[in-house]
């Protein structure tokens, strides 16, 4: 990190960069993720991030409850998100291998964001995909594996909004911390290459007016 930023802390170190960044963010995410990693290689990472959930307000811990939710594989605590902010920080704890349902998490699928991301303990295999779009892009019609790399604790990477991707299997013990960038497209897709179903994946909160259409 530059020098301008040294004494902060490790979130705000992080956040700080990203906000003085001269560009919007999102359209730059790989000028993000050379940040990332840089910022990642620190040898206190996770000692700091464990000193920053420790230091929180009951307040404060009161909005992280509140903003962070229970997938089919991990727990994804939101620790930052801003409205004001082009990025939310996320720490993702991986359920014991035996607890994983079937689900969007470990199917072949992409996101509807990008986001850099380092592994703080654990490992777990990741695999990359090429994705064959149905008309409009509102689903997959097949899939294709061309990466399957087994990562380990300090390894860090970065995943654009159209690339797809699959963690099958975890690590007892996995944690892994996340920046994301604010939604670039309006949905995303997972696909189930042993049955060959694709699902269109649309957040709640934007489906209120469909709710009231439907009534």
């Amino acid at each position: 990190m530059l020098a301008e930023f040294t004494g902060l802390s490790a979130l705000e170190e992080l956040a700080a960069r990203v906000k003085r960044a001269e560009f919007p963010v999102v359209d730059h995410w790989a000028d993000v993720g050379t940040w990332f990693t840089d910022w990642a290689a620190r040898p206190e990472l996770r000692a700091e991030l464990r000193a920053y959930i420790d230091g929180l307000t009951p307040q404060q811990a009161t909005w992280v409850i509140a903003h962070s939710r229970e997938t089919t594989t991990h727990y994804a605590w939101c620790l930052r998100d801003e409205v004001d902010e082009p990025f939310t920080f996320w720490l993702h704890e991986y359920k014991p291998l035996a607890d994983w349902r079937a689900g969007y998490a470990d199917s072949v699928h992409n996101h509807r964001y990008h986001f850099c991301t380092t592994i703080l303990s654990g490992a777990y295999l990741h695999e990359r995909f090429d994705a064959r779009l149905g008309v409009g892009g509102r689903s997959i019609v097949g899939t294709e594996l061309t990466n399957r790399t087994q990562c380990t604790e300090g390894t860090t990477g970065m995943l654009l909004a159209h690339e797809f991707h699959r963690i099958p299997r975890a690590a007892d013990g996995t944690m892994t911390f996340l920046v994301k960038s604010r939604a670039v497209t309006p949905w995303s897709l997972s696909y189930d290459p042993d049955t060959g179903i694709s699902h269109r994946h649309v957040p709640v909160e934007d489906r209120l007016e469909e709710l009231t259409n439907h009534l």
